[in-house]
């Protein structure tokens, strides 16, 4: 069932058991979600936690994400177990996460980018990158559902953050692989060579080597893989620490059982097989800066044409959480940004911008049409729009964007809520309510069982 060399590679790698390894590749995936305990404050009922996650539970099945109206509002991602890992990162050797700036390169379609934008809370800054635009347009509709205010969403190849100088604290490489550790999957199997596995192992040399001039002396490079080659794992980091003044960075993995520790040379790396943890597969290793950087030095910005006047900064105190300084106008609509309008020029000026923060609102005629982004956003001031509670089939409804009925109300704006969290808007224009839902978000499935069987069942309040 795999390619007899990559059998054969693996029976050559002592941090590995070739026959268990295998074995466990035959079994069905584990199922886990990562919770968004800013928004959701329930543990899955009966499930085991993964060790390295506060929030990240495993699931006895997969449920359907498509028809659960609580995946659509943010309370919960599907991600890959091992790869939570990047928490135990942050925690151990990212403790002081105020003013920190983070980029994910590799980041669609958002499952470490949501868990980065979670652990540097609001007083960090994310840049979300994707090269691919599809996938660029996917990342930035998790990171709008998940909520926090501190991210902005690009579309650029690595090579042009170096524009921006020695501009991040923390840059997450997680690298484009062979894909070996998620061989459960029949097209992940498929789509494997030793031609394609060698062709990864370049590219991923020469993602670090163009993102390293963005990284501030000092800074950590993180960098991940879902294979097991040690070609584009402990080599390739061991290679790349070699050709540039870093030194690799140890993790206490004394409690975490089934967690392999590799040294390599001059680094270390950890690596997730399947046998040994309940997860897929997956490698990550961690480089500091020790070397000097080339100082950039970034003229005068003009902010006028993005500046906006004191009426609108009314609207921000009435409706957000976001400061008088946070705010720019771009057309006809207002954004809250997650960093300062300097920096936000700087990285305008030079990349690609997908989602410039949070988007808020329209202004139309002096009237402000608020932004689907608004109502999933936990810089919402709480109380600013009366709510609807929907039940689940209500639910669906509005997430297909049907015509909702609903009580005789006062016309105007509602936010639309299920369980207690926000959906987004509807609008009562006297004889029908207006469903503001996104249209490329809609659940276009044609039929749609209304059971709530495949729905993840949840514990009370865990706080």
């Amino acid at each position: 069932m795999f390619p007899e060399e990559f059998i054969k590679r693996l029976g050559n790698q002592t941090s590995l058991n070739q026959v268990t390894l295998i074995e466990s590749l035959r079994s069905p995936e584990p199922v886990s979600i990562r919770i968004n305990d800013d928004k959701w404050r329930h543990n899955p009922e009966g499930a085991p936690q993964v060790p390295w996650s506060k929030n990240g539970w495993y699931l006895k099945s997969r449920p359907s994400y498509t028809l659960d109206p609580l995946f659509h509002s943010g309370c919960y991602y599907p991600q890959e177990a091992s790869s939570m890992f990047l928490e135990t990162v942050f925690n151990q050797l990212i403790p002081e996460r105020a003013g920190i700036k983070v980029l994910d390169l590799c980041g669609a379609p958002g499952g470490k980018s949501t868990h980065i934008s979670s652990l540097i809370g609001e007083k960090g800054f994310l840049i979300a990158n994707e090269v691919i635009r599809s996938r660029a347009s996917v990342l930035s509709e998790n990171l709008t559902k998940w909520g926090h205010g501190n991210s902005i969403v690009t579309q650029n190849d690595p090579s042009l953050f170096r524009r921006l100088g020695p501009f991040f604290d923390v840059i997450l490489v997680d690298a484009p692989c062979s894909g070996e550790g998620m061989f459960r999957d029949e097209i992940a199997v498929n789509e494997w060579s030793p031609d394609n596995a060698a062709h990864c192992s370049e590219r991923q040399k020469r993602i670090l080597m163009d993102i390293w001039p963005a990284l501030k002396e000092n800074g950590l490079l993180i960098y991940s893989t879902c294979t097991f080659n040690p070609d584009e794992n402990e080599r390739n980091v061991s290679w790349f620490s070699d050709m540039t003044n870093s030194e690799s960075k140890k993790l206490n993995i004394s409690d975490m059982k089934g967690v392999i520790e590799i040294e390599q040379d001059n680094i270390t790396g950890y690596a997730f097989y399947p046998d040994q943890i309940n997860g897929n597969g997956f490698f990550i290793s961690v480089i500091k800066k020790t070397g000097g950087s080339d100082i950039t030095h970034h003229g005068h910005q003009n902010i006028s044409e993005f500046s906006v006047s004191g009426k609108y900064h009314s609207f921000v105190r009435d409706w957000t959480t976001f400061l008088k300084g946070e705010l720019i106008r771009m057309g006809d609509d207002l954004f809250g940004l997650p960093c300062s309008t300097d920096d936000f020029l700087l990285i305008r000026k030079n990349l690609k911008i997908i989602k410039a923060g949070t988007r808020l609102c329209t202004v139309k005629n002096n009237d402000f049409i608020p932004s689907h982004e608004l109502a999933l956003s936990l810089k919402l001031q709480k109380g600013t729009f009366a709510s609807v509670e929907l039940d689940y089939q209500q639910a669906i409804s509005f997430l297909r964007r049907d015509n909702l009925i609903l009580p005789a109300l006062a016309k105007g704006w509602y936010i639309i809520t299920y369980k207690g969290v926000n959906l987004g808007f509807v609008k009562n224009i006297g004889n029908r309510f207006n469903n503001y839902y996104p249209v490329e978000w809609r659940i276009r499935m044609d039929k749609i069982r209304m059971v709530n069987q495949n729905l993840i069942k949840w514990e009370t309040d865990i706080y």
